[in-house]
């Protein structure tokens, strides 16, 4: 192999843009190119000789350059840069993410009334990625091919693809600041794990996205879709089911997996996107982590928690409600990412959607509505059976965060959404009170118990709808974006 050599794609042309489409089409076409021609000399290489030159192709990038300080609406929180510089993004899946890329190009344009410029970046793009999506083409493991793939094509690196952006300890090599939250390469990384965790391709996932820890509510949520499906003025066009199984009439069958995956994922979709995904995480802080470390590259407008937790106050009943306010972390899983020192604030908009929600549903308002629901902290801890250790320190800790509930996965998902600039929320449903003699077994739920999780779901989908309806600068509010903050959203 002549190792001074690297085979590329001819197109390397630079170009700028003053309309956000336009500019949109041409990274899709580099995309698209880069792709193509690594797709086209790795199936030569695997069933042809090993290729004697360096096959690569690069991710398209976003650039943009400003020598003043724009004059923006203040109460906007994204579309503009922080000051004089240059910015650049590395782009992957311009087809997916279509949408959102106009969007945050044509209010960067509109903000500072300086062009973009469009080529291709300093990044290739691994072998790996290229080929996702390819259902005819896959990568075999090292040594499994005639060559070594590393001397070939590029692989996944690790030692770039890091959430130093969004954890602001990014520091630009190059005095290029960051202009996205996430790069191309990071990206592509977690649209690669969502396909494996969830057996749905990320295409499917929806920009308001619920989370549980309970079953059942996969088994509401299907009910729930295909009466919408079954109603044409609803505004939702296809329910899909694990394994990518969609339909679009609200009785055609759904065949059950003979195996699920590790967080079972369902898409009530609207054509625009704007529809419900619901994510069973099952049990603990590391799923709860892992699945909002890959859902955050899709830019989700909204997340909430809607799952099951202990009461910890005595003036609750199994089925009561618990919005949360605040947070207590004892989970540690983000310890490294977001110290515990760094408040996870209630997003108002989110609290108000929630309430007005419950409210809604269970046709309570007022100061009726404390009767089922109470708000307060919310205390997420990392070890399910924390009642059989030395209850003298946890129980103190709870007492004095004021915490009425606690779980495994609610603070993590909270903390995750701040950390990733994604809006968050949590309202769970009291399924046991451990402190007062009331275990989690067989037999215990009461009717009410069975009324109030029916509701539960419902008054999740409720809000995401609210929250559909408001517009995404009051949704994405100026309380979770930091000092120096990237354009992109």
């Amino acid at each position: 192999m002549k190792q001074d050599q690297t085979l590329t794609p001819d197109n390397t042309q630079f170009k700028t843009f003053t309309d956000a489409t336009a500019a949109v089409d041409y990274l899709t076409t580099l995309y698209a190119e880069a792709v193509t021609f690594l797709r086209t000399h790795f199936a030569q290489a695997l069933t042809d000789a090993a290729p004697d030159t360096r096959i690569r192709a690069f991710y398209p990038e976003v650039r943009f350059t400003t020598s003043s300080y724009a004059q923006v609406d203040t109460r906007l929180s994204f579309g503009h840069v922080s000051g004089p510089g240059t910015y650049a993004a590395t782009i992957t899946r311009p087809d997916l993410f279509r949408n959102y890329l106009i969007q945050q190009i044509g209010l960067l344009l509109q903000n500072h009334k300086q062009p973009v410029t469009i080529g291709t970046s300093d990044t290739p793009i691994p072998i790996h990625f290229a080929t996702s999506g390819d259902d005819g083409m896959t990568v075999p493991q090292e040594g499994a091919a005639d060559f070594t793939l590393r001397d070939v094509f590029d692989v996944p690196d690790l030692s770039t693809t890091n959430d130093d952006i969004v954890n602001g300890t990014y520091v630009p090599p190059d005095g290029v600041a960051p202009l996205a939250p996430f790069t191309a390469q990071r990206i592509d990384y977690s649209l690669a794990r969502l396909a494996h965790y969830t057996a749905t391709d990320p295409d499917h996932f929806q920009c308001h996205v619920l989370f549980t820890n309970y079953q059942f509510y996969v088994t509401e949520f299907e009910d729930y879709a295909r009466a919408m499906l079954r109603d044409p003025d609803s505004g939702y066009t296809s329910f899909v089911s694990t394994g990518n199984q969609e339909i679009t009439d609200g009785d055609a069958p759904i065949e059950t997996p003979a195996k699920l995956p590790q967080m079972p994922t369902y898409h009530l979709k609207r054509a625009d996107g704007s529809g419900i995904t619901l994510v069973n995480i099952g049990v603990g802080p590391s799923n709860a982590k892992t699945a909002t470390d890959h859902i955050a590259v899709l830019r989700p407008h909204a997340w909430l928690m809607v799952g099951h937790c202990a009461g910890l106050r005595n003036t609750q009943a199994l089925g009561d409600f618990v919005l949360a306010h605040a947070y207590l972390r004892e989970d540690h899983v983000l310890d490294d990412d977001l110290p515990v020192w760094v408040p996870i604030p209630a997003l108002a908009e989110i609290q108000i959607a929630l309430e007005k929600a419950v409210a809604q549903v269970t046709q309570l308002e007022g100061y009726e509505l404390k009767r089922i629901m109470r708000t307060g902290t919310v205390a997420t801890i990392d070890n399910r059976n924390w009642e059989l250790r030395d209850q003298s320190g946890p129980v103190q800790r709870l007492s004095q965060s004021r915490a009425i509930a606690l779980d495994m996965e609610s603070a993590t998902i909270a903390a995750n959404g701040y950390r990733f600039r994604v809006p968050y929320g949590t309202l769970l449903c009291v399924s046991d009170k451990p402190l007062h003699g009331e275990l989690k077994l067989p037999g215990m739920a009461s009717d009410f118990y069975k009324t109030q999780v029916s509701r539960h779901l419902m008054i999740g989908i409720r809000a995401m709808e609210q929250l559909r309806g408001m517009p995404l600068e009051r949704i994405h509010s100026r309380k979770l974006r930091s000092f120096d903050e990237t354009a992109f959203l």
